[in-house]
């Protein structure tokens, strides 16, 4: 018997049109679940849905378009959720065919292929629009140039310019000439039907699939303000010559019954509100969306300069691999991860990181695709390209965060999506309770009108994702990807922030941290030693004392050239796990462990001793230099203190988080004398030090933190930080590190700076607290304006422009996060 394998769940992307409000969210989000094995997020702001499904995705796209609304697919990735560690961005198409097969030569550079490479080659000409050059300076696309921006505008400029004679005779009895009300017909003909034919549009063909949105009360509000007034001037008495109309705030009952009153300005007033506010809101969302993406001052990554032998030929970035070598030149992006090669360059890194400085990059730098070079030229060497670059992964980043959903706004969802029916059935009450209480029909009417355009809950479905694009699009300009809305609402409880130390707190490099020198010893002297045994070395302490000794050679400006053999290093032996030993300036030296040289014959003397012992006790790793003097008789000249370097703005960024209440705890595999000691220099307690912890049991700390009631935040960015990042209520990945723990993180900085997890916070908690304020004033409007329209007490012109306002208001606070600033 053959057992099929399960069919793999994939997550499918879908672009939907035609939705108005959170009800339209609602109701496709309800059909798309009750598909087998489906779950469904579906974002109003983007105009975007998020599926998970097993299948076939163009039975969601049949399914959606059931519902009224048009829907195709963006992508797909199979097999993998898109934030699953490996091949998280797997739906990017690929590029048929490698154009590098037929290329002759071999398929790296030649030496020297830098400059042999000539910039007025073909391939290394400017690109043409829409290559990786474009875009870099300009601000963004234009929202007005979007078509479905400029079309609402278009309606809106002229609907404006057809309905303010109309409201102004109808509001002033002073201008109302014989028959003006036959004037103010035609003018509002157009405005209802032109000008609303995109709500009559939806409102039927959702009526045809047995849905009610928002541009059903649009439509039916507006169309039965037109008909009662076509009845009235044509079977009434409002079409007679001389008839005078008055418009108040609140409607009043009509001495003739109604048969006098129209409602054309209510009808053209609604529309053209409606419009402005459509438009001035779809505006805001394109801005928001855009900030989020390419574009906005951030390049597009196109095409790249690729390097065989000693050619150079521009192809489309997605048929670069790993270990090829591409040009970057003046003003063009960097299209790959890498490490430079050859060249030296200033690179503007604001896309990735926010820093405004432009950065050095030289030899051995690692360079990220997005990035763009200012000054320069440099032959980078990719070792991360297409889906898997930080850029990619990034942007990715952004786009979940902006089809995320919070709790609170799917509560919201839900509320619009049973509105739209009572307001219906609250409208007929409204008309049938003044029809049957003796007020005439056109105040009733007029009454149900109110009650139609007041409560479309448009505010409620643009409350949470106008107010996380536009926080995607701004954390993106300053380095932070927020994952999704579920991380702003853990951001507001944190109260414990760990920290793990190495790469995180401090560089992971080596680095210098004090020199003990003998009595008598020059400086000059031991440097010079230093570097001539090392140079060759590959070790992070050699590493780390050769940079020391060329930058106390740079300090004294000595010169660097050896002159008569002086500083030239003979028959170095390195002593695995013990240090390097050979003869420098003719007398033999020795530079490593106190074991090395102690067996060498040298012991140390007091000073040396105490300052061997001091760099031992603070985690340091201590190294013991020393040299034959003038008697051939080895005696050590000095101890060099190496250590992990603290980040110089760690200090400053605990500061902070203390500031803002948080208790910091410094998590590590190392000593606990070099915990203590890193800790003591960046201002964490002793007691919040938790140190030579396995890497599996990182998680198990968090673990053992949230038991004690703590809600906690883990910063890390190795790949043993992966399991602490996903176990803690709030995961802080450093965008430098690894790829599992960027993955794992629920916030990601894309710099190395420690500093941005306050920012980070401060960020997603002035997000969460934007986002109430919408659901707030949205949820108020709604609650304070029905009871006033169900009262007679709200005309329907009013209520039409309080309803448009109430949208353009959240728009409006929501585009407020785009002025959040780092702490200074």
């Amino acid at each position: 018997m053959t057992v099929s394998s399960p069919a793999p769940t994939c997550v499918t992307e879908l672009a939907v049109t035609g939705m108005t409000c959170g009800a339209c969210t609602s109701r496709i989000e309800r059909r798309l679940g009750k598909l087998g094995g489906t779950t469904a997020e579906v974002n109003l702001a983007t105009g975007r849905a998020r599926v998970t499904h097993v299948g076939d995705p163009e039975v969601l796209v049949r399914t959606v378009e059931k519902l009224g609304f048009g829907a195709s697919v963006v992508t797909t990735t199979a097999g993998a959720a898109p934030d699953s560690s490996e091949g998280a961005l797997r739906s990017v198409e690929p590029v048929d065919g490698d154009p590098r097969a037929s290329l002759p030569g071999p398929r790296v550079p030649s030496e020297g292929a830098l400059r042999s490479v000539e910039p007025t080659e073909g391939a290394l000409r400017p690109s043409a629009p829409g290559s990786d050059t474009q875009g870099a300076d300009d601000d963004g696309p234009d929202p007005d140039a979007d078509p479905e921006v400029a079309d609402l505008r278009h309606r809106a400029l002229v609907c404006l310019a057809l309905a303010l004679p109309v409201i102004a005779v109808a509001m002033t009895e002073a201008i109302q000439f014989r028959y003006w009300q036959w004037f103010s017909l035609v003018l509002a003909t157009p405005v209802v039907f032109w000008g609303g034919w995109r709500f009559h549009q939806a409102a039927w063909r959702h009526l045809r699939h047995a849905s009610l949105t928002m541009d059903t009360l649009v439509s039916v509000g507006v169309l039965s303000a037109y008909g009662w007034s076509v009845g009235t001037l044509f079977y009434g008495e409002a079409g007679l010559g001389g008839v005078r109309h008055g418009l108040t705030i609140i409607p009043t009952p009509d001495l003739y019954g109604g048969t006098r009153t129209i409602y054309l300005e209510a009808a053209v007033a609604i529309i053209t509100a409606v419009l402005i506010g459509r438009w001035i809101e779809m505006r805001g969302r394109k801005q928001a969306l855009a900030a989020g993406g390419a574009g906005a001052g951030e390049p597009t990554l196109s095409d790249a300069v690729l390097v065989v032998a000693d050619r150079a030929l521009r192809v489309p970035v997605g048929n670069v691999v790993v270990g090829d070598h591409v040009v970057v030149a003046e003003g063009a992006t960097v299209p790959v991860d890498g490490v430079v090669a050859e060249g030296v360059a200033t690179l503007d890194v604001a896309a990735m990181t926010g820093e405004s400085v432009p950065a050095e990059a030289a030899v051995g730098t690692r360079v990220l695709a997005g990035t763009r070079c200012v000054s320069g030229r440099v032959l980078v060497r990719a070792t991360q390209v297409g889906t898997d670059t930080q850029w990619a992964r990034l942007t990715r980043r952004v786009q979940d965060a902006q089809l995320g959903k919070a709790s609170v706004q799917r509560l919201a969802d839900k509320i619009a999506g049973r509105f739209v029916p009572v307001v219906l059935v609250l409208a007929a009450y409204t008309f049938g309770f003044w029809w049957f209480a003796d007020a005439d029909a056109g105040f009733a009417i007029a009454a149900a009108m109110a009650v139609l355009v007041v409560a479309c809950p448009c505010a409620l479905g643009l409350a949470t994702p106008t107010a996380l694009a536009v926080a995607a699009g701004r954390g993106r300009r300053l380095g932070i990807l927020i994952r999704g809305p579920q991380v702003l609402e853990t951001s507001r409880k944190v109260d414990t922030v760990v920290l793990d130390k190495t790469g995180t707190v401090t560089t992971g490099r080596m680095g210098l941290r004090s020199a003990h020198l003998g009595a008598g010893v020059d400086a000059e002297a031991v440097w010079r030693r230093v570097v001539a045994l090392e140079t060759d070395v590959d070790h992070p302490v050699a590493r780390a004392l050769v940079e020391a000794g060329r930058a106390a050679e740079r300090s004294r400006t000595i010169e660097t050239a050896p002159v008569a053999g002086v500083g030239i290093a003979e028959g170095v032996e390195v002593v695995d796990g013990l240090g390097v030993r050979g003869t420098v300036d003719g007398t033999t030296a020795v530079v490593g462990r106190r074991r090395l040289v102690e067996s060498a014959g040298a012991d140390l003397p007091d000073d040396l001793d105490i300052a061997h012992r001091d760099a031992e006790a603070t985690g340091a790793t201590a190294v013991v230099l020393a040299w034959a003097g003038p008697d051939g008789v080895l005696a050590a000249r000095a101890v060099l203190a190496v250590a992990d370097t603290v980040r110089p703005t760690s200090a400053e960024a605990v500061a902070r988080m203390r500031s803002m209440g948080l208790r910091p705890v410094l998590l590590t595999g190392d000593n606990a004398a070099a915990a203590h000691a890193v800790a003591a220099e960046v201002g964490i307690a002793a007691e919040d030090v938790v140190a030579e912890v396995l890497p599996t049991e990182k998680a198990d700390v968090v673990e053992r933190l949230r038991g004690e009631g703590r809600v906690v935040a883990m910063v890390g960015d190795g790949v043993n930080d992966a399991a602490a990042l996903a176990r803690a209520d709030l995961g802080l990945a450093m965008g430098g590190g690894s790829a599992l723990a960027v993955d794992a993180g629920d916030l990601t900085l894309v710099g190395d700076d420690l500093r941005g997890v306050t920012d980070a916070l401060r960020l997603a908690r002035r997000t969460l607290s934007t986002i109430r304020g919408n659901l707030f004033w949205a949820f108020v409007y709604n609650v304070a304006a029905l009871p006033l329209a169900v009262s007679g007490l709200l005309n329907p012109m009013i209520a039409g422009a309080a309803m448009g306002l109430s949208s353009v208001f959240v728009v409006g606070n929501s585009l407020r996060l785009r002025r959040f600033r780092p702490e200074a």
